[in-house]
């Protein structure tokens, strides 16, 4: 394995290679991401060239090992890998959600996040002084994936990083200590500021094998970055919604 090679990765190249990883094609990365096809046939490229490797798989490969043995990926990266762990219940989707395409393939041990994503400081919409006042009428219905993932990050805005790391799932613990997440999550929520508000872009079912996970979304302004894109992905354990991945870009 070429570290150097890995070290070279911009944090966009190892988004698109954990993706692939996770199972995704350049058509499905380009849809999840808002890109064109070609800006990800680019990023692998220029990831097969600086890792010296002829297929984009490897190069994925290659980095997805390399970040098993460090796991703790932030800034847009997926906390949490997600392998389905003992315990993850088969879904059905809520009624409401989108359902989208089955990735082409799938390699176990990350569902995605790139890991393979990584990245929060959020606040719950749920009785907070910074909640709109009302939402829009176009907004989507909120399910109880959405609602899981809202106490989720109230847990995350008040810096409870030992309730939030107990309300995730086990593949997330499988990859994360309580200390690295909290040192790693300090480390992304502290530049970004406190959160002034947080909107519900969208929840989807995302059908990958064996069970599928819900992919849920929100637009979320800090005091230092307004904007924000919050992804969470949850699998259901033990009857109840668990985080397994949280990116923010």
């Amino acid at each position: 394995m070429t570290t150097m090679g890995i070290q070279a990765l911009t944090e966009k190249e190892k988004e698109t290679l954990r993706l692939l990883v996770s199972g995704y094609d350049a058509k499905s990365m380009a849809r999840h991401l808002g890109l064109s096809v070609h800006t990800i046939n680019e990023r692998l490229r220029d990831a097969r060239r600086k890792m010296a490797v002829s297929s984009s798989r490897e190069a994925a490969r290659q980095l997805r090992e390399s970040e098993r043995r460090t796991p703790e990926t932030l800034g847009n990266k997926l906390l949490g890998g997600a392998g389905v762990a003992p315990g993850v219940e088969e879904m059905t989707a809520p009624a409401g959600t989108r359902r989208i395409g089955r990735p082409s393939g799938w390699i176990a041990g990350a569902i995605f996040m790139s890991f393979g994503l990584a990245l929060l400081a959020f606040a719950s919409m749920t009785g907070s002084a910074d909640t709109p006042a009302a939402a829009p009428s176009t907004a989507p219905a909120e399910s109880a994936a959405v609602a899981a993932a809202r106490d989720w990050l109230a847990l995350v805005d008040r810096g409870d990083w030992n309730a939030s790391w107990g309300a995730t799932g086990q593949a997330f613990k499988a990859l994360n200590t309580p200390e690295t997440w909290a040192r790693v999550a300090q480390q992304v929520q502290g530049p970004l500021g406190a959160v002034k508000s947080r909107v519900l872009v969208s929840e989807e079912t995302v059908p990958a094998p064996p069970y599928g996970y819900q992919m849920v979304k929100f637009r979320t302004d800090y005091a230092n970055k307004t904007g924000a894109i919050e992804t969470l992905s949850l699998v259901r354990e033990g009857g109840s919604w668990r985080v397994v991945g949280v990116t923010v870009e």
